[in-house]
């Protein structure tokens, strides 16, 4: 024992410790790759007896060194080449691991049901533990030759085989948690056992491939992946700052088969996707309607103060009636010579009624009390106003307490669905041809965008409810009749100007990205 107190013994163990975890972190991979196919319950057991088999092997293997070293003589010879034991052991593990390594790649890569968890099948625990003892035949045989080669007792060759797979054991469970969640992390795997597969071959055809070279490409492949990991951990606190009802919605769209706004595609691939696509354009515009409704301002909601529709009580009788029967609403603002001199809100059924009865309105029984909600109000409070309103308008005022609009349900249903107009009413969105639409200056940026397919407002749509708002900041000025706008790969024509805003716009899809005012 007189070895021990030799400090070269003690650095030839820890040197020959250190070269065994490392070429046992191959069998260590393929171990963790291997257990994945078993059931959760039954991975921890194949890992157990896998590595309890390789340190049994290799201390077998050790225990009959005088026989190892016979496996270097030549065995047999086929055209000129002369095949050792050991060569023919390295060469059909090599075959092995490259049949292996080649169906796991092919399996994730291809063939793979793996998202479907409740139909998945896992293999059988013996044929996975037979597939471990293969490998570890071949990486013991690579792992005892490298110690008979580097130290001369026995004993030291022992101790650095059982506490290297020790460390192994102890890394296992780690690891194979590790694979399991990053399926990137396993394909870098398998081409691991791809190369080392490769570089058994070699070896045993008599072409020694420096190990040297095989660790510097498998290390310098685990520091690109090392920074892959990162950046996908650094992009998953980024995402985690934002809302969760940000992140639900992204989520929900994604799964409804839409591409994103803007993204070019040929005529072939897009007619492709919609077959595919589970949903159809309008159930995903009504989805997106949901999910983005929070986010949008009561002004994009609202009927403006210049398309309300409201009685004067200064006017004479037939006009109020003839008004009443023409205009298609249930809800009226009655008021005074001005719409912010209001009086009440009525019914037009009891408006006519009185009309009929009293041939006036009598203000006591016919009008109700108005309400009255900030544009500043968020929509989901405002969708509790309008459902304590029991079907009345609402009105909506800023700071000053002037009249800006009123809303009613189907306004906020019309946000979801699209469009519902009037008897009185043309569609604020008409399409007039392929990729061109003849549009209203008050129709609403959101849902032009969903009937566009295209982000082109998102920048604005916190500034603007209307196209009509849109595109004056975009001139700086009231633009004239023909004015053009090219934007976002969309070309707007002002078609029609009304006193001090822009009545009515053609919109074409045109290839061109550049911006630029005629």
């Amino acid at each position: 024992m007189e070895f021990l107190l030799d400090p070269a013994t003690w650095v030839a163990l820890i040197t020959l410790i250190i070269l065994e975890v490392v070429l046992g972190i191959d069998n260590l991979v393929f171990i963790a790759i291997l257990a994945n196919k078993l059931p959760p319950h039954q991975r921890d057991k194949a890992r157990v007896i896998g590595l309890s088999l390789a340190v049994v092997m290799r201390l077998g293997l050790l225990s009959v060194v005088s026989w190892l070293v016979t496996l270097t003589a030549p065995l047999i010879t086929i055209f000129d080449l002369e095949f050792s034991g050991r060569d023919l052991i390295l060469l059909f593990g090599g075959l092995f691991l490259l049949f292996k390594a080649t169906t796991e790649l092919h399996e994730r890569l291809e063939g793979s049901m793996r998202g479907q968890v409740e139909n998945r099948v896992y293999a059988g625990f013996w044929l996975v533990v037979s597939q471990i003892v293969v490998l570890d035949a071949v990486f013991s045989l690579d792992a005892v030759i490298t110690a008979v080669g580097m130290v001369d007792h026995i004993s030291i060759m022992m101790t650095a085989v059982i506490i290297s797979v020790t460390l192994m054991y102890i890394a296992s469970k780690p690891l194979t948690q590790f694979v399991d969640a990053h399926p990137t992390v396993v394909v870098l795997c398998l081409s691991f056992l791809l190369m080392i597969g490769l570089s058994l071959v070699a070896e045993g055809f008599g072409f020694h491939i420096p190990k040297g070279y095989l660790y510097a490409a498998i290390g310098f492949s685990i520091t690109i992946e090392f920074f892959n990991q990162i950046g996908n951990l650094n992009r998953k606190k980024t995402e985690a700052r934002l809302p969760l009802r940000e992140r639900t919605a992204a989520a929900v769209l994604s799964l409804l088969g839409g591409r994103p706004y803007d993204q070019p595609e040929q005529a072939e691939t897009k007619a492709i996707a919609e077959e595919l696509s589970a949903f159809h354009l309008a159930e995903r515009n009504m989805v997106t309607g949901v999910l983005t409704l929070a986010e949008r301002s009561v002004r994009s909601l609202m009927t403006p103060r210049t398309d309300i529709s409201w009685v004067d009580l200064e006017e004479d009788i037939e006009t109020i009636r003839s008004l009443l029967i023409e205009t298609p609403h249930s809800f009226f603002p009655v008021c005074r010579g001005s719409l912010d001199e209001i009086v009440g809100i009525a019914r037009a059924k009891d408006l006519l009624n009185d009309l009929s009865v009293n041939n006036k309105i009598t203000l006591k029984e016919s009008l109700r009390k108005p309400i009255y909600v900030p544009d500043s109000i968020a929509v989901l409070p405002l969708i509790e106003t309008l459902r304590k309103s029991k079907g009345q308008l609402v009105l909506v005022v800023d700071e000053y307490g002037t009249i800006q609009g009123l809303i009613t349900p189907i306004d906020v249903f019309e946000a979801i669905a699209g469009e519902f107009p009037d008897e009185d009413e043309t569609p604020a969105i008409e399409a007039i041809a392929e990729n061109e639409w003849r549009v209203a200056g008050h129709a609403d940026l959101h849902e032009l965008g969903r009937v566009l397919e295209s982000s082109v407002f998102d920048d604005d749509i916190d500034n603007y409810s209307t196209i009509a708002g849109f595109l004056m900041s975009k001139f700086d000025q009231l633009p004239d009749i023909g004015a053009v706008l090219e934007l976002s790969g969309f070309c707007f024509t002002v078609k029609h100007v009304e006193e001090q805003r822009i009545a009515s716009i053609d919109i074409a899809r045109v290839l061109q990205q550049d911006l630029y005012i005629a």
